[in-house]
Parts: structure tokens; C-alpha cells; sequence
């Protein structure tokens, strides 16, 4: 073993108390590190998919109709105030180009065509207002996982299938087998679908509302044969759910919107989540910090005598200042080392606490490798950046004075 490594052990162990101590201290913070940077991405992770579960990442549409000014012949404007124009609805014009363009943005892995509308579902003397969602069931899959907000059913809507949301199924009376039919504004007459799905998607207001047909069948119902309203993509990091919107925008000419614009406050939540989660961290990291310098302080003072005989038996100031680096790198590897432990049980005990009434944990906190690897490096910088003063102190000091204190 070399010697600043012998020395810096030696040090260590004569001071035992000591260094328990800030051990424990250095252990504790990177505990909370990981368990806190754990709690706050399973949170982020449950909330994220509850609330886009069932939510495309980027929604293109036709942009909104707009009433033109009039203008003089000369080209001044005649008519500076214009009424909203009213909103009816339109096809996306050339929707396949469209899709393919948005597709091939970089980061964009799934795209889905619809038509979605207004409609009354009816079934005996009940009647309720839907969201009518014509979808071809394989692809709209692929970019928002439907099927697995199934509670009764398949997620079919082939022929004259339809597949509700549960509160919509119970305020009709109606389930798996059961007819109902289904009018809109541009068909009073409507059609009869078979109930071959329930969903429960987690949210009251989607499951009162909605109600997935075929493509074809909702293109007839709104007569937009032929047609699409909307399309969704599916994008490999929701971080950059932006940029992407941004981008196939760009390409298509169509509005396109992030579940960032669309979900504001759940934006707000996440990178508030985030904040706190760093500042957390920063202030641990801070008091870990002057944990490990104030011991190694002290061990300065104490061995004051030790580091004047060892510059007078020839060490260099650079190999003593080794000795106390040292001495903050094995603080930050044996705390970390017992935090990453803490952290891991806290994190098991909250996840078997934290459950739903039917036994499933609210929430999963995986404690990663990555995760460990961060806690562990931030314990070791922190040591060594905490031990540089006391080191720099001590490889200073004079030895005849040294020898003498």
C-alpha cells in the first residue's frame, strides 16, 4: 500500500470516534440523496402515467378558421374589426403526407390518425353527450396503450364495435353485448354499435365521455368521409415533446401541440418536482461538505505534530496534502457505501407502506444503477472538495514549528 494511503488510515483509526461520526453524517446524506431522487421519480413516473396514459404526446390539427379583413383597392384596410369565425368541422387536408412527414421528426416513434367529434350515445330513454373517437384500434395502440385501461372486453372497434368508458357504460345500463346507438349533428339517424370494451382510464371525465368507434364509422357519423381531425404522435423522451411539436409543425403546416401546452399545471408540477429534488441535493451536499471539512479541521490541528515530523523525515507538502485528500476520498467511499444502503430500505419500506386499497403500491421507486452511481460520485467529490482546505492547511505548515505546537 502506498504510504499517503498507510498515513491517511492510520489517521483515520486513531480518530475513531470522529470519524464514525462524519461517516454516519456522509451516510445520511447520501441516503436522503437517493431516496428522495428515488421518491420523486416514481412520483413523477405515477403521475406522468395517469395523466398521459391515455393522452397522445403531440396532437397536430387543422389550423382554426380565421375571418379576412377587407381591403381597399389602394391596400388600406377598410374593415379593421373581425368577428370570430365560427369552427366547423374540417378535414386535415393531404392527412397521409401529413402523418408520414411527422413521423420521420427526430424523436417521434408512433403516429395515429383519427376523427373525434361530437355525439349523443343513446340506449333506451337514456341519452349522453360523447366524445366520438373514430381510431384504427392497431395503430391508435401503438401510440397511446389503451388496452391496458381495459376492465371488461377488447379494445375491438372493427365493423360495428364500439368501446366506452366505464362511468359512460354505467349511466347508459349497459355491458359487454349490449346495443347502443349512436347520432351526431351531421347524421340525426345515427348507427347501432355493439359494446364489445369498458375502460377505465383513470380519470371521471374521460370515462364519461368518451366512446371509440372504427375510423371509417366515425368518418360517416361526422361526414368527414374519408377524412381525419386530428393526429397524435408518440415520442421516445416526453422532455422534448416540445421541440418535436415545433418541428412537425414546421413540416406539415398543421397547429401542433405538446402535452406540455395541453397539460400546463402537470408541467408546472414536474419541474417544480425537479427543483426541489436539485435544491434537496445541493443542500445535503452542502452540509456533507462541512461535515468532512470541519473534521479534517480538527484532525489537522490534532496531528499537528505527526505532519511536522513527517515534512522533517522528508515528506513533500504535495504528498502530505495527498494524505488528507485521501483521508476526505475514504470518508466519501464509506459513507456512500452505508447510504446507498439507508436509501435502498427507505425506499423499499415507502413503496410497501404507500398502497392502494387493493395492495399495489401507490407509486414504484426503483433505486437504479445510475442512481447509485450518482449518489457515489457526488459523496466522493464532495470529499474531496471538503478535504482540499484542511490539506492545503496542513501541507503549509512549517515543521520545526509543527514539531514544537
Amino acid at each position: 500500500m502506498p504510504f499517503e494511503w498507510i498515513v491517511a488510515v492510520r489517521f483515520l483509526r486513531e480518530g475513531r470516534t470522529q470519524t464514525l461520526l462524519i461517516v454516519a453524517g456522509v451516510a445520511v446524506g447520501v441516503g436522503v440523496i437517493i431516496f428522495t431522487t428515488a421518491l420523486i421519480a416514481g412520483l413523477q413516473a405515477s403521475l406522468i402515467e395517469r395523466t398521459l396514459g391515455s393522452q397522445p404526446h403531440v396532437t397536430l390539427t387543422r389550423p382554426d378558421e380565421a375571418a379576412r379583413p377587407l381591403y381597399h383597392a389602394a391596400g388600406t384596410t377598410w374593415l379593421r374589426r373581425r368577428e370570430p369565425a365560427p369552427q366547423r368541422l374540417r378535414s386535415i387536408e393531404q392527412w397521409q403526407r401529413a402523418a408520414g412527414q411527422s413521423v420521420q421528426v427526430a424523436g417521434a416513434e408512433a403516429v395515429t390518425s383519427l376523427v373525434s367529434g361530437a355525439a349523443i350515445a343513446l340506449r333506451g330513454a337514456a341519452s349522453k353527450s360523447v366524445t366520438l373517437l373514430g381510431v384504427d384500434a392497431a395503430e391508435y395502440a401503438e401510440v397511446v396503450p389503451i388496452p391496458r385501461y381495459l376492465i371488461a372486453g377488447a379494445f375491438d372497434v372493427t365493423s360495428t364495435n364500439t368501446v366506452l368508458g366505464k362511468e359512460l357504460a354505467e349511466d347508459l345500463g349497459v355491458g359487454l353485448g349490449d346495443v347502443i346507438r349512436m347520432t351526431t349533428a351531421e347524421r340525426p339517424g345515427g348507427e347501432q354499435f355493439t359494446v364489445v370494451g369498458i375502460l377505465d382510464l383513470g380519470m371521471r371525465d374521460l370515462n364519461l365521455r368518451w366512446a371509440f368507434v372504427s375510423r371509417r364509422n366515425g368518418q360517416t357519423l361526422l361526414d368527414l368521409v374519408g377524412g381525419v381531425t386530428h393526429i397524435y404522435l408518440r415520442v421516445a423522451d416526453i422532455a422534448l415533446a416540445d421541440a418535436v411539436a415545433d418541428e412537425a409543425a414546421a413540416r406539415t403546416g398543421l397547429e401542433a401541440d405538446s402535452w406540455m401546452e395541453l397539460s400546463t399545471q402537470l408541467a408546472s408540477t414536474i419541474r417544480a418536482q425537479d427543483m426541489t429534488n436539485t435544491l434537496v441535493r445541493l443542500f445535503v451536499g452542502i452540509a456533507v461538505a462541512l461535515g468532512i471539512a470541519s473534521v479534517l479541521a480538527v484532525s489537522v490541528i490534532q496531528k499537528t505534530r505527526e505532519i511536522g515530523i513527517l515534512r522533517a523525515m522528508g515528506s513533500s507538502p504535495r504528498r502530505v496534502r495527498r494524505v488528507f485528500l485521501i483521508e476526505g476520498l475514504l470518508l466519501g467511499l464509506a459513507g456512500s457505501a452505508f447510504g446507498i444502503g439507508i436509501g435502498t430500505v427507505l425506499s423499499h419500506v415507502v413503496e410497501r407502506v404507500a398502497v392502494q386499497s387493493d395492495g399495489r403500491p401507490l407509486f414504484e421507486i426503483h433505486v437504479t444503477a445510475g442512481l447509485i452511481a450518482g449518489g457515489l460520485l457526488i459523496a466522493v467529490l464532495t470529499g474531496l472538495v471538503a478535504a482540499y482546505a484542511p490539506a492545503r492547511r496542513a501541507a503549509r505548515l512549517d515543521p520545526v514549528e509543527a514539531i514544537r505546537a
